[in-house]
């Protein structure tokens, strides 16, 4: 595998890493938004998902981002009589978020974009070698 295939492989990890975050940003953006109205449902959490395929022209695998996925479990609800979107029984539905899981993913996006950057780093820095020494 040459330089340019690494550094390929590396950009479609970080660009996968990137729209993760994206998501999660979202989510977590939207972790305390109820309904409008009496009985709807509030902001269903999105999880993405990843395909990964060999590319002939790279040699090697790469990833893409692929459909958002809609996570299924049931909202949170909460007692709150005066809220414009409480039910007869005078709870609403907040989303299925939880913020403690939706910061453990985005570390967990962020250390994987870290180690696709690094192998861009080293990349370089060993191209950049390769080409002081037939310069010499």
């Amino acid at each position: 595998m040459d330089f340019n295939s690494s550094l390929r492989i590396a950009a479609t990890g970080m660009h996968a890493q990137t729209a993760r975050m994206r998501v999660i940003a979202e989510n977590i953006a939207n972790a305390d938004s109820a309904g409008k109205t009496p009985g709807a449902d509030p902001y269903r959490r999105r999880i993405p998902t990843f395909e990964s395929h060999f590319d002939q022209a790279v040699g090697g695998q790469i990833v893409e981002v692929g459909r958002l996925a809609l996570d299924q479990t049931d909202f949170t609800t909460r007692y709150e009589p005066g809220h414009p979107a409480a039910d007869a029984s005078g709870y609403v539905k907040y989303p299925n978020v939880n913020p403690l899981i939706e910061a453990m993913d985005m570390r967990q996006a962020q250390r994987s974009y870290e180690a696709n950057l690094n192998v861009v780093t080293v990349s370089r820095q060993m191209l950049g070698r390769t080409l002081d020494i037939l310069r010499s």
